[in-house]
């Protein structure tokens, strides 16, 4: 089947979120993603959780910063919350009625890992806060990312090229913790929830999110059009020093 008669099929607002560990590679998995939807005619709407507003933005900087570290947690999770609401209502709510495609890094089931199993808050509060928080929105599909390797490790390579913020500086064992909590969504949520493992080899990981979301958009399981060298562009942009 020709890319035209793909693009001839009626098109609906779709939502996507990406979740899982730091240093998992979701950044590079989500443009590579853009990207090619875009070719494809696809409108693509890139946001990441806590921020993608202007208030949202500012709310990021509090509840992430070092220096805040008196913040309780119910604090801390009214503050994603609340990013979280105006994200929704002035973005996301919008995109997906005007038929764009929504990628978002991090969403609910972040704040269930982090908040709920991390820091050891009510499973069934945090739960009613996020159905408020979204009014009822739930993604059509969740990637979540692992790298496979241990937590210490994901978390060197996360902060590499910055900083830790105030959550990368939570300790090994929350971060241990809200790695269970990852896995356990997975297995509640199998049909929604679809782990990849990030290979060494960007190419591999990009074919496998592609497998992940190919119900979802009938061009990804033409090979003609999901070709090795489509994805060897991602190891290509490595070597030469463009994707990180």
């Amino acid at each position: 089947m020709s890319c035209d008669s793909y693009a001839d099929a009626p098109e609906r607002g779709i939502f996507i979120t990406f979740e899982g560990g730091d240093g998992a590679g979701k950044t590079t998995h989500i443009r590579f993603l853009a990207q090619h939807l875009r070719e494809r005619g696809r409108e693509v709407v890139c946001l990441r959780e806590p921020g993608g507003t202007a208030i949202g933005e500012r709310l990021r900087d509090v509840v992430l910063d070092p220096d805040c570290v008196e913040m309780c947690d119910r604090t801390e999770l009214f503050v994603y919350e609340a990013a979280r609401a105006q994200i929704v209502a002035e973005v996301i709510l919008p995109a997906l009625a005007r038929g764009a495609v929504v990628l978002c890094d991090r969403f609910c089931d972040s704040t269930v890992a982090y908040q709920v199993f991390g820091r050891g808050l009510p499973r069934a509060f945090v739960d009613q806060a996020n159905r408020f928080a979204t009014q009822g929105l739930v993604p059509d599909r969740t990637i979540l990312m692992t790298t496979g390797e241990r937590v210490e490790v994901g978390l060197e390579r996360a902060t590499r090229h910055h900083e830790a913020d105030r959550m990368e500086l939570a300790g090994l064992e929350f971060h241990e913790r809200v790695t269970e909590g990852f896995r356990s969504l997975a297995e509640s949520e199998r049909e929604r929830v679809r782990i990849v493992v990030s290979r060494e080899r960007k190419s591999e990981t990009s074919r496998m999110v592609f497998s992940e979301l190919s119900d979802l958009f009938p061009w990804m399981r033409d090979e003609a059009v999901c070709s090795d060298d489509l994805f060897a562009s991602l190891d290509r942009a490595r070597h030469e020093g463009r994707c990180r």
